[in-house]
This record gives structure tokens, sequence and C-alpha cells, in this order.
């Protein structure tokens, strides 16, 4: 297919039998002459191994989210289409529409499979699905007038109640799709903020959520009909019309208004609760705290590897933004170094800029980060794909200078031959499973090599009745190299970081004094009496 795109040459177009076996590769379907679902995920979701391991936890969470999933049949639809706007989506039996306009065919049928995937995710039942071959999608109704016509059959033949188109449709697309196949047409971005809003449990998740879908709604606002189009002003609504004031605003103007004003008073919320995010940020960085932030692909197993390293036992879930509010925990290096590890936002390919903006508090975490540990799900059928999609965002928000960490995550379900691809492509690289804990200790090695450690290098003596200078030392801020007890008290050499070093001032030898002790603190070596030694 590669060939046929190329300068100067005619592509060559896939016939409908070839996009029929796509799409029912998407769907689990054992040939594309069974009509019938043979799977009850898609396959970006399915998956032959136990979800959780010993590290994620009781998963509570978890079970009290899955008691409330949609139920399947209770019919939500509504007899005007056109209110779709003006209520909460409900999904339940979809058909998924898609345009291939470029790159390859693998390409196309990975994104179908994530649109089928968030779907399921939403709480939907995919019925069906149809791919369109174009140079560019259609301006009227995107798929083309023929190929809705043909969606339109399927629907009816399906009995869906609702389209996911994987793209963000103007809203004259959308209306001219809704107006021939006569249920709600939805898009990609859309069924993303559907997702968020599911999922978003604290106080400010809920309202950056809550913004980005004022923000997308706003401009696809449509009025209810003539009954409701106008109200009047002044004594027109009693009917004497000559000398009111006129007909006044109109019914979507204060629609539009009070989205606005809504909006206004969401940003000022959300600005009122950044303090409190950017108070623990500054204390984090005037002590001096490392900063890992976990970012990547949208059920990579960030959370997982969050439990892995810190046993956090946060929600662990195989499903797309199971997990939207950062978590931040302690995590220690193998020599004791410690550090701050926060579990950041998933990201998508084509992540809605409402969300970005919505969540730019958020992501933040990542901005302000000491080292970026990029998690990758191996076994994705496009994984150099993640990466990109990852790293453009992270260029977004202004981290793309960070270190950062490649980590090769679900190592065990892995091709071995995609493996040895991605560490050829990354230089700094780690192969693991947090399922099974391979590869974790290297990363734990990989981390303590990354992150700003302490480099002023003193000599100290503390008197013995000054143990909890001593105490003081072994602390996260301070990595102790040698440890020898001498006859005026405890010899320390030590690598710490500038506000320590100004603190242990009166502790300090110069070269004369360290030069009169080093045979003493030589003879302590000899006869063991010293406590760490770490070169």
């Amino acid at each position: 297919m590669a060939d046929s795109l190329r300068p100067g040459k005619e592509p060559k177009l896939p016939s409908d039998e070839q996009l029929r076996l796509t799409v029912d590769r998407v769907l689990g379907r054992a040939s594309s002459s069974t009509g019938n679902l043979l799977g009850q995920r898609a396959r970006e979701l399915s998956h032959n191994q136990p979800e959780h391991s010993s590290y994620d936890g009781d998963q509570q969470d978890l079970e009290e989210r899955r008691a409330l999933r949609r139920v399947a049949g209770l019919s939500t639809e509504l007899d005007d289409v056109t209110e779709v706007e003006y209520r909460q989506l409900r999904l339940e039996r979809v058909v998924l529409a898609g345009v291939w306009s470029e790159g390859t065919l693998a390409e196309a049928e990975n994104s179908l499979r994530e649109l089928a995937a968030l779907a399921e995710t939403a709480g939907s039942e995919v019925l069906d699905g149809l791919v369109q071959r174009r140079l560019k999608p259609d301006p009227g109704t995107y798929l083309g007038s023929g190929k809705v016509l043909e969606l339109k059959d399927i629907v009816e033949a399906t009995g869906a109640d609702t389209v996911i188109v994987d793209a963000e449709l103007a809203p004259s697309q959308r209306r001219a799709i809704e107006d021939i196949v006569k249920v709600k047409v939805i898009d990609r971005t859309a069924l993303i903020l559907d997702i968020f809003a599911q999922h978003a449990k604290s106080r400010e998740g809920k309202a950056q959520v809550e913004l980005a879908q004022l923000e997308y709604m706003l401009p696809r606002l449509r009025g209810w009909g003539a009954s409701l189009s106008r109200q009047a002003g002044g004594r027109a609504a009693g009917g004497e019309g000559i000398g009111s004031r006129g007909p006044g605003e109109t019914k979507i103007e204060l629609d539009r208004r009070r989205l606005r004003a809504r909006m206004a008073k969401l940003k000022r919320e959300i600005a009122a609760m950044a303090p409190a995010r950017e108070t623990k940020r500054l204390n984090r960085k005037r002590n001096r705290v490392p900063s890992v932030a976990i970012a990547g692909y949208t059920n990579a197993g960030k959370s997982s590897l969050l439990n892995r390293l810190t046993d956090a036992g946060v929600l662990v879930e195989n499903a797309l933004f199971a997990t939207l509010d950062p978590t931040v925990r302690k995590a220690q290096t193998p020599d004791g170094v410690g550090y701050t590890l926060s579990d950041t936002v998933g990201f998508v390919r084509s992540l809605p800029t409402q969300l970005v903006e919505a969540f730019r508090s958020t992501l933040e975490e990542v901005a302000d980060a000491d080292v970026i540990v990029h998690v990758v799900d191996v076994s994705h059928p496009d994984p150099e794909g993640q990466i990109q999609s990852v790293r453009q965002v992270i260029t977004e928000v202004g981290a793309q200078n960070i270190p950062e960490i490649i980590v090769l995550n679900k190592a065990d379900t892995a091709d071995p031959f995609v493996i040895e691809r991605l560490r050829q492509r990354e230089p700094s690289h780690v192969v693991v499973s947090a399922r099974t804990g391979e590869g974790i200790e290297e990363l734990q090695v990989k981390i303590a090599e990354t992150i700003p450690r302490p480099s002023l290098e003193l000599h100290l003596l503390i008197p013995y009745a000054q143990g909890g200078v001593v105490s003081r030392l072994h602390e996260w801020d301070a990595e102790i190299l040698r440890t020898a007890f001498v006859s005026d008290g405890t010899y320390v050499h030590a690598l710490v970081r500038d506000q320590v070093a100004s603190d242990l001032a009166g502790y300090a030898l110069d070269a004369d004094l360290l030069e009169i002790l080093q045979p003493e603190i030589d003879q302590a070596v000899a006869v063991g009496a010293v406590e760490t030694v770490r070169v």
C-alpha cells in the first residue's frame, strides 16, 4: 500500500471487501460472512491474563465504578433528534464510521480499533462499522452522500441508536448526517469528553471536564423550533406589538449567554483551585525534592506502574482514561534518595484541544518534573504512533527538554521483535512488565541515575550528643558515602544539597582538620567501626 501512495503513481484503492474485512477484524468477527459478534469487548481492550497484580491493592474504587455501569437495552433515545445537544450523552448500541484519507490500511484499522475501545469504555455496545476511502473528507456529510446512505441501511438493520464518527465533525456535517440516518450522531471528541465526565471524581477534575464540554458545545448549539425561537420583550409579550421594545434576544442567544456565564464561573473556580496545587509544587521545589512524572498513552499501564513502584493502590482498569486525577506518592531510589512520583492523565491521538486547555493545570505536573517516565504499551499494534502522540502533547505543555525514560511496558505479552525494534530506536529505555514485575528493579536504577542528586561533598565531625544531626543526614536529601566512629564523635562523608550544607556548616571539617583526623578514620575503618560505606 505504501508503494501505491508514492507521488507519481495512481493510488490503488482497496476494494469494499478489504475494508469490510478491516472492520470485521476490529469488531472481532470470525469472517465477513457472519453478522454476529463473537467477542464482548473491542480488540483494543481484550486480554487473556489477569487485570491486576498483588501490588494493586483492594481496588474498591473499581468495584464502585463497575457497579454503576450503564445497562444495555435501556433506551434513552429522544423523539426529536434536534434535542441531542441539550442533554447528557447516553451511548448504547452504536455503529462506527471512519474516513481513511492518508496513511496505510493498518493505520486506518488501528484508528477504528481505538474508536471501538473508546465506545466500549463509555458503556456502548459496538454493533457494526464502516470505513470510507477518500482523498479528503466530504465538506457536506464528511463520509459522502452515497456512504451516508449505506450507513443509514446499517443503522436500520442493526437497530443502533447512535453513530460515532472517527473525527471531529463540523456542526453542519453532523446535522447533515443526522438528517439522513435519523439517529443521533456524535464525533470522536464528544465521545472522549463523555468518558472524562464519567471518570472524573475530584472537584477540580469535574470542573475541568465540564469546562471542556461547554467549550465544545458552544459553537454546536442550534434552535429548538419556531415556537421557542424568540422571547418577546416589553409589551409585546402581552400582544401589544406597536410601541414595544421588539422581539428581544433569540432562544439560542440566551442559551449561548448562559453557557458563557457558566464557563466564566468554572474558569474562576479552576483558577481558585490552582494555588493549592501550586503551593504543594513550590514546597517540593523549595525542599529540592526531585519530581518524576509518569506520562503515556491511555491504557499503557501508568497506574499499574505507580502501584508497583510505590504500593499506591490507585485504580487500575483495562479501559481508556480509567484514571484522570493526578496521584502523587513518595518513592525512594535503591540507595535511599527520595523523590516524588506522580501519575498524570493519559494521552490519546488527537487529544481534544478543549481537554488540553482545561487540564493544563494538571499537565503542569509533567512540565515541572525533573524526569518524565514515558510509559509505552509495547504490545499495541502501533507503539511508535503512541510515542509520537504523547510527545506532541508534552511539547504543547513545554516539557520537551525534560529528561525522558522510555518504559516499554507489557513486555510479557509483546512481540520480541517489536521490543527489539523500539530498543534500537529509543536509546534511554527500560523493558518492564508492571503486571509480573519484570524489569522494575532496572527501572528504579534508571530513575536513580537520572534524577537530580545531592552534589555538594562534605566531611563532617558530629559530636555523639548530636545524634539528631546524623539522623537528619539519613533523610532523602542527603547521600551518605561513609560513616566512621572516632573518639570525638561521628565522622560522616556525605553528598548533600545546598540548603542542607548551610545547616551543617558548623560541623564541616576543613582540609587541615581532615588531614589530622584521617589516621583515626582509617583505624576505625580497619577495625570495623563503620556504619555505612557507599562508594
